[in-house]
């Protein structure tokens, strides 16, 4: 569906929770009367700060947003619990703030630092076998 028909469906008729229908809906019609560009050329700082300006978005949904459909190599969604999780090196989940702070270094590529993150994340709660030649990079951070 288009931008306008999502805004103006009820989202909450197909199960969707009243305050995530709300956020949605006004995404969709952030987007569909342009106060919202979500194409690839747009600045991302400017994204940011639209999408944030929505009730119901926060950073984490907003640098997610940013990296996926803008494109942004260093959008980072430091909040993220999977993030935290790999970046401990299996101790306890860093800090969002900490976490923040080691990927000052990854800058102007923390997007990829994500990915390579939640993969590692992925591969590490799989069930246990040993990783196959080059199967696992392991990310250390200090």
């Amino acid at each position: 569906p288009t931008p306008g028909a999502v805004a103006r469906f009820d989202l909450r008729a197909i199960g969707v929770p009243a305050r995530r229908a709300a956020a949605l809906g006004a995404l969709a019609a952030a987007v569909a009367d342009g106060t919202l560009d979500l194409d690839p050329a747009a600045d991302p700082h400017a994204t940011r700060a639209r999408l944030t300006a929505i009730r119901g978005i926060g950073p984490w949904t907003a640098e997610y947003v940013v990296m996926r459909a803008l494109g942004d190599p260093d959008a980072f969604p430091a909040g993220d619990l999977g993030l935290r999780k790999a970046a401990a090196d299996g101790g306890a989940p860093v800090s969002a703030d900490a976490l923040h702070a080691m990927a000052e270094d990854w800058r102007p590529w923390r997007a990829y630092a994500t990915v390579l993150l939640w993969q590692q994340g992925a591969a590490d709660s799989s069930p246990a076998r040993p990783p196959s030649p080059g199967e696992r990079h392991a990310i250390r951070v200090p």
